[in-house]
């Protein structure tokens, strides 16, 4: 029996991008102009047929209708398989299918939550890497990623096993140049740019954990250019720890074709230690940020050449006394020589880095140098940095009278 769709909300929802994608992707061709807001389209072996350029028209429903009819028969499909092509046809689609114990087709709700929840993570940390990959994002702070992620939509859940459906944000047909597949990045919308960056950071996450697995301890440090980092590294572990198997692809809006149609990754219940630890070594090695200082100058190195010099001051990083070093500007790097001299304690601030066993202090400035005509007075604390980010109070010098 010939099913049609009728419910006209329904059909107002297929956008005019999306059926001129639709069709030329299946081999249609356009050509002449019909009336004022439509064009032909004809290809070879396919019947004619009309696509309008707005939606603006008394009878678009309609026309909805009879060309969804039109493809299905030419497909060979469902006339509901193709109006679900169509509603996703200018947008890119990421659907993450759990695969449960039972193979019932359902989950925990604890669980279906968590699955909502880390598939919005993982498309936050794409959006997040996209600009200036990091081994760790603060995603409130990141303004842009934060405003493409409010119009992703949640689709409708999909049979095979659990699939939830995020929709990116339509993406818009190239202007002033041919639709075709293989268009250069540096000419795709942001809404093309974030999901590209997800199946690379999704491959190179993928790679990172069997090269891990295989010794390479150094595999996902070298996957933060492609988008690999903490947040997509929790957001992956959560979700592959209560889960036996996890995939997620990509499909690509018809809008904007790519040679391959569809990006998937897979992960499972045995690849979570490793992604915990990953996003437990990004988390440890990523500066803290916006810390301050106060110690001893214990060594001070300048080329003759250089105007900059490298200050290594004494002081006291999770409750022992630690070497910090810090490359600061020709005025700040003068005032720490007369402090070396006096012993004079100084107060620096900046973003606080581990390499290995050592220190350094990025983005450095000399916030005040505690003169020798100072004594101790116990009753005014002045705040230290601890290598946890919170100040352990200090006593603090004044002035004698």
């Amino acid at each position: 029996m010939k099913v049609s769709i009728r419910d006209r909300d329904a059909l107002l929802a297929v956008s005019p991008a999306a059926l001129s994608a639709y069709a030329r992707v299946a081999g249609w061709r356009r050509g002449e102009p019909y009336r004022v807001h439509s064009d032909i389209y004809a290809g070879e072996e396919l019947p004619e047929i009309i696509v309008p350029r707005t939606e603006h028209l008394g009878d678009y429903a309609s026309v909805v209708s009879a060309l969804i009819e039109t493809f299905a028969d030419v497909a060979g499909l469902d006339v509901l398989t193709v109006y679900r092509d169509l509603i996703t046809a200018d947008r890119d689609v990421i659907r993450v299918r759990a695969i449960d114990r039972d193979h019932s087709g359902s989950l925990p709700v604890g669980a279906g939550a968590n699955l909502v929840c880390g598939a919005r993570d993982i498309v936050l940390a794409a959006a997040c890497s996209l600009d200036r990959p990091r081994p760790l994002y603060r995603p409130g702070a990141n303004k842009e990623a934060n405003d493409y992620l409010r119009r992703v939509r949640l689709g409708q859940t999909a049979e095979g096993s659990f699939v939830i459906t995020l929709l990116s944000p339509v993406v818009s047909p190239p202007i002033q140049m041919p639709l075709v597949a293989g268009a250069t990045a540096r000419n795709e919308p942001i809404e093309r740019r974030v999901t590209s960056r997800l199946a690379e950071a999704l491959a190179a996450a993928r790679r990172a954990t069997d090269d891990t697995s295989g010794g390479d301890a150094d595999a996902f440090p070298a996957a933060v250019t492609q988008g690999v980092s903490a947040n997509l590294c929790e957001a992956l572990a959560t979700l592959t720890e209560t889960l036996p198997r996890l995939d997620i692809s990509v499909v690509w809006a018809r809008t904007w074709p790519r040679d391959v149609s569809r990006s998937i990754s897979r992960f499972a219940s045995h690849d979570a230690p490793i992604l915990r630890a990953a996003s437990d070594a990004f988390r440890s090695r990523e500066p803290q940020a916006d810390v301050t200082l106060v110690g001893l100058v214990q060594r001070l190195t300048r080329d003759e050449a250089d105007t900059d010099g490298t200050v290594t001051v004494r002081t006291s990083i999770e409750g022992s006394n630690q070497s910090v070093a810090a490359v600061l500007p020709q005025s700040d790097y003068h005032r720490t020589i007369l402090a070396h001299k006096t012993k004079a304690p100084v107060v620096l601030r900046g973003d606080l880095e581990r390499m290995g066993q050592r220190w350094r202090l990025l983005n450095p400035s000399l916030e005040d140098v505690i003169e020798n005509d100072m004594v101790l007075d116990d009753a005014e604390p002045e705040s230290s940095h601890t290598g946890e980010g919170r100040p352990v109070r200090k006593r603090r010098l004044k002035k004698s009278r």
